[in-house]
């Protein structure tokens, strides 16, 4: 017959080492002054009654819990996976767990997942907003819960921001395209409500423009940044009775689906068509031709966030800390996909 099993104690830890609760909790939790006799007894107690202590107690004692919750809107995406990356590279350093949520970019998901968090308790938020108003996320900071906004800004509300230079970045793809010879360029954007499409539509709006080039309402494809758009809309482009000679995709699954678009239709790449994407794909160096790209310090942008999150936790509630705002720089890879045009 089973018999079930009492959890041993902070105060049963307390009666075997012969010592004050106190006594035992100043070690458990390494705030020091206490003799390293006592706590030698105090650990040999906690071994042989198998004592785990509690984190929800220590939450409780402590008015936190080490964990931070980290919201994106596509768990599918790459880009995301080494963001998480880097922001638990860092949550790990400072003994902090992470739990992860996928919006699947919908505000009314987010919504969801912004309630869960509240009854479960975190200390802090890094979020892609799936709606960049911030509606969504007033119950967090109604809670004082600090919040740091990645890829995405948040407009509502003072939060500190982890952003890439998406305009600069997208402009720099453009100008090596027309640098290459082209002059028909169309470009695969991104949704415009969002912080990366509308900002790297208008780094390729401004390339065109400081060039004269001329702008076709037919050349310019709304994507969602997922893969079957871009697919789609380069199908598009290449039944045009003027095909641009060049596009730019605002993003990576965006290029995926471009680029299978192109294998399907025999357009080849690099001689018929050039290609630029805004963020390095796996694929990018392992195919022929190898695939130019707009890359972003992913890991890094993790990390920033992480950071400023940690600050602010640690500031309190009374702090008064201004907003603060990471930009940073992506790089263009140049490889075989935009060559000059014939």
């Amino acid at each position: 017959m089973k018999t079930n099993r009492v959890k041993p104690t902070i105060e049963d830890v307390a009666k075997r080492a012969g010592v004050s609760v106190a006594t035992v909790s100043r070690v458990i939790n390494t705030q020091g002054g206490v003799r390293k006799e006592t706590e030698k007894k105090i650990v040999q107690a906690i071994k042989e009654l198998n004592y785990v202590r509690s984190a929800v107690a220590r939450s409780m004692v402590r008015k936190e819990t080490k964990t931070i919750a980290v919201i994106i809107p596509d768990i599918c995406n790459p880009f995301f996976s080494e963001v998480v990356a880097g922001i638990e590279r860092k949550a790990i350093a400072k003994d902090y767990f992470t739990t992860l949520s996928n919006s699947n970019d919908s505000r009314i998901v987010e919504r969801k997942i912004v309630q869960h968090i509240l009854e479960r308790g975190v200390d802090g938020v890094i979020v892609t907003t799936a709606d960049e108003s911030g509606e969504q996320l007033k119950p967090l900071i109604d809670a004082n819960i600090p919040i740091v906004a990645v890829d995405r800004v948040i407009k509502k509300f003072d939060v500190d921001t982890v952003i890439i230079g998406n305009r600069e970045g997208a402009y720099e793809a453009v100008q090596h395209l027309i640098t290459e010879g082209h002059e028909k360029i169309a470009i695969i954007r991104g949704p415009q409500d969002t912080t990366p499409g509308l900002e790297r539509y208008k780094g390729y709006m401004q390339a065109l423009e400081e060039h004269g080039l001329e702008t076709k309402e037919e050349w310019i494809g709304d994507g969602d940044f997922k893969e079957y758009s871009g697919f789609e809309l380069t199908k598009r482009f290449a039944q045009l009775k003027n095909p641009p000679t060049a596009i730019f995709s605002s993003n990576n699954l965006m290029s995926i689906g471009s680029l299978k678009a192109m294998k399907e239709l025999n357009w080849m790449l690099g001689e018929e068509v050039a290609f630029i994407g805004f963020d390095d794909i796996e694929i990018a160096t392992f195919t022929s031709p190898q695939i130019t790209t707009v890359s972003r310090p992913m890991r890094h942008l993790g990390e920033v966030s992480f950071q400023l999150l940690y600050d602010r936790m640690k500031a309190g509630n009374e702090s008064s800390m201004q907003k603060r705002q990471f930009i940073l720089t992506p790089h263009l890879n140049i490889r075989e996909s935009c060559r000059r045009i014939r």
